[in-house]
């Protein structure tokens, strides 16, 4: 009889996919969401350079904990594989598709994000950072901040959780697995943006697919994250854009 937990080089990548970008995210999560951490910048009394560098914080760390840790795991357990094997390349017969991705999905965020972020409950949530002074300088930073976060967050979802999965599972199981993990991971951000990334997710797994890369993704969830932060300190009452901020 043939032995039903034999595994295979198929089984060991999908449970390394699976498994290996829930612990890291888990770890993520949890460091990020630790009342500890958030005293340590906090302090007794919450100021401006500790809400500035929480957020910051929060957005390395998922840079390296969802980034580069699970390449630095993948390139050793399976040094047969290269990063264009996990979506990291520049295949110019697709560039044109992603651009066509990109400027669609793009175009569409912008125009609804320009709408939706004048709600209260958008105020509450976004942009993280919550001073009421915001300059040039403060933008930047925050933005830079977000493209790492995501960059290391779509390298994780779009990137080890999901070519590896096409090849070993097939295509609609690794999007449903792919889907299904993304929407749980924004549980903590609330039903509507749970909800949303059943969508979303689906919609960027199919262009991943489609372009080999994990770039459109990306760019997608960066204008995603800009616009939904930069348009709501456009329209926050209590937050305004200035030359240089008051150091408080």
């Amino acid at each position: 009889m043939k032995n039903i937990l034999t595994l295979s080089e198929a089984d060991l990548i999908s449970i390394f996919s699976i498994v290996g970008s829930a612990i890291f995210f888990i770890l993520q999560w949890s460091i990020t969401s630790s009342e500890k951490v958030k005293v340590y910048f906090y302090g007794s009394q919450p100021t401006d350079a500790g809400k500035i560098d929480y957020i910051l914080f929060i957005k390395y760390t998922g840079f390296i904990m969802l980034g580069v840790f699970p390449t630095i795991l993948f390139s050793i357990v399976f040094p047969q594989y290269s990063f264009n094997d996990y979506g990291l390349n520049f295949t110019s017969g697709t560039n044109l598709i992603s651009f066509y991705w990109i400027f669609l999905l793009g175009s569409l965020i912008l125009i609804m994000n320009w709408f939706a972020v004048r709600r209260e409950k958008t105020f509450s949530m976004y942009p993280q950072i919550r001073v009421k002074e915001w300059d040039t300088k403060l933008i930047i930073k925050y933005s830079v901040a977000w493209c790492a976060y995501l960059f290391g967050y779509e390298l994780l979802f779009r990137g080890f959780l999901f070519f590896p999965l096409v090849n070993s599972i097939g295509v609609w199981p690794a999007i449903s697995v792919n889907i299904a993990l993304y929407s749980v991971s924004h549980i903590p951000k609330g039903l509507d943006e749970t909800i949303g990334a059943l969508l979303l997710g689906m919609v960027l797994c199919i262009a991943t697919l489609q372009t080999g890369a994990i770039w459109v993704a990306f760019f997608v969830h960066v204008l995603l994250a800009l616009s939904n932060s930069l348009f709501a300190l456009r329209f926050h009452p209590e937050m305004r854009i200035v030359k240089v901020r008051n150091a408080k």
